[in-house]
Formats: structure tokens, sequence, C-alpha cells
């Protein structure tokens, strides 16, 4: 893969890295990664400057995802119908992002872009949810993107001249990503269990104080019949 990548955007350059990012939002099976570091491995190389490709990576990576997002807030649910989107969004997927929006909310937009597998269907549940406006998933997408797409980018260009090196150093990086976001995902539901007990804690003293004031009452008309 980052054989023919390579050969493919060392021939077209910025516009080749553009088209293969939003065919990734499009949940085309090529990784989004690999595809970036290799545009930074042809900067490296001299075929193009660095900088001009770490934009070039952030528009189409933000094109990509926002395609899909608007694709699900524009027809809804009907395009859970369409066959290259029903093999991507199964049944069981769909439920499972639900949950996941129920219990992080608008964060999922932000991991989704560390989650290969399950970035696709994250943005078109989110567009067919409707309950996330075209700002903020813009703005939550970015964020991910400006930690992302810069440092596959640099890495690439920084390991262009020894290509073993860089794909055990992708390799590393991918695995310690993969923890850092297991332990996120622990210390969400930590602070979430923790405010859930808050919230149950506060009920109950609430219901405790009612019924308190509505035995008070009908004490006082006891006493007073």
């Amino acid at each position: 893969m980052f054989a023919f990548l390579e050969a493919f955007f060392i021939q077209y350059g910025y516009a080749a890295v553009f088209a293969v990012l939003v065919a990734c939002g499009f949940g085309v099976p090529i990784p989004e990664d690999i595809t970036l570091v290799t545009g930074g491995v042809i900067s490296g190389l001299g075929y193009t400057n660095v900088h001009i490709m770490v934009a070039v990576g952030m528009l189409g990576v933000l094109v990509g995802d926002g395609c899909m997002f608007a694709a699900g807030r524009i027809w809804g649910h009907k395009i859970l119908q369409f066959k290259p989107i029903a093999r991507i969004m199964t049944p069981k997927r769909y439920a499972q992002v639900q949950e996941k929006f129920d219990k992080y909310g608008n964060w999922v937009l932000f991991a989704a872009r560390f989650l290969p597998g399950l970035r696709t269907p994250i943005y078109i549940t989110a567009g067919i949810s409707r309950k996330v406006s075209y700002w903020r998933f813009i703005m939550m997408d970015g964020l991910a993107a400006l930690i992302s797409v810069p440092v596959w980018i640099y890495l690439g260009e920084y390991g262009a001249n020894n290509i073993d090196w860089l794909m055990m150093k992708v390799h590393g990086f991918q695995s310690g990503l993969m923890i850092f976001i297991g332990l996120a995902v622990v210390v969400l539901l930590w602070f979430w269990w923790r405010k859930r007990r808050r919230i149950q804690f506060y009920r109950t003293k609430l219901q405790e104080m009612r019924t308190k004031r509505k035995a008070a009452r009908a004490e006082r008309k006891a006493r007073q019949n």
C-alpha cells in the first residue's frame, strides 16, 4: 500500500493526496495514517512542500469527514438503505455508535478521528441525529485533525530516507495511540460514573426532603383536625 501511494503521490502531487484522503472519509479501505505519512515522505524527498502538505491534509480529511456528516444530515435514516453505506453501517454498529453518543456526547466526534473502524459510522450517525450543528462538527473534527494530521505528515517527512525506521515508528505510534485512547475512555467512564453517583445522591436526598415535608404537612393537618 505504501509503495503504491508513494508512486501515485509523486506523480500527481497534492491533488492525489487530497483525493485519497477524501476517499478515506467515504469509507474506502485505505489507511488514512499511511496516506498522511506517505504525503510527508514525498515532501521529505523534495517533491512537495511539507507545510503545504499539512494544509492539504487538513483540507482532505475535513472534506471527506464533512461529506459523510452532511450525507447523514441531509438524507437521514434513508442513507442506511444505500448499499455501500449499509456495508459500513450495519444495524449492530449503528446501535453501538448511538450508545456512545448517549454516553459521551459530542466528544465522540473528537475521538472518532483516532478510531479508523468507527470513524465513518460515527460521522454519519452524527448527521442523522441532527443534534450536532455543522460548525460544532467542524470544530470537534478539526481539533482532532490538528493533532493527527501534522503528526503523521511531519513524521513521514522526518523518516523519508529511512522507510524501515519510519514504518516501525508508525506502528509504534498506532499502538501508543490505542493505549492512550483506552486510558482516556477509562477516565471518561470514571468521571461519568462519579457524576451519575452524585446525581443519584442528590435525587435521593431531594426525595427524602419531599417525603419529610409531606409527612410534616400531614402531621399539621392531623393536629388541626
